[in-house]
């Protein structure tokens, strides 16, 4: 099974979609998808993911209605992973580092608390 980080930029914008809806037709998918594709690559796009084994379906009718075969949290972790490799060095202290000066002007006292909270919690489960 190819892993969900290793998707082409299409493939990767449909699955954002399905993880957003939770499931969805080729119709669904097509209305959420900025700048969309063609119904049909669509559905070809819907059909090389289930190939690949990230998607699956049920019929509803005469239509199929997609869902993800690998949770959302799976594929988000993995995704992370990579980035983590890639671009960090396998550093999380240098991705959080460049994250909080990327986004120094959005953050919040409450999302910096949040984040505190979530760097405590990890030091008193061992992480």
């Amino acid at each position: 099974m190819r892993q969900p980080d290793q998707l082409a930029a299409r493939e990767r914008q449909v699955m954002d979609e399905i993880y957003k809806l939770g499931e969805a037709t080729v119709s669904e998918v097509l209305a959420a998808i900025a700048n969309p594709p063609s119904y049909s690559t669509v559905r070809t796009h819907l059909r090389i993911l289930e190939r690949k084994g990230l998607l699956t379906h049920r019929e509803d009718g005469r239509r199929y209605v997609y869902l993800p075969t690998v949770p959302h949290q799976h594929a988000q972790r993995s995704a992370l992973e990579r980035v983590l490799s890639t671009f960090f060095s396998d550093s999380p202290s240098q991705a959080v580092a460049t994250l909080l000066d990327m986004k120094s002007d959005d953050m919040t006292d409450e999302t910096l608390d949040e984040l505190a909270t979530l760097i405590e919690q990890a030091r008193r489960e061992g992480r």
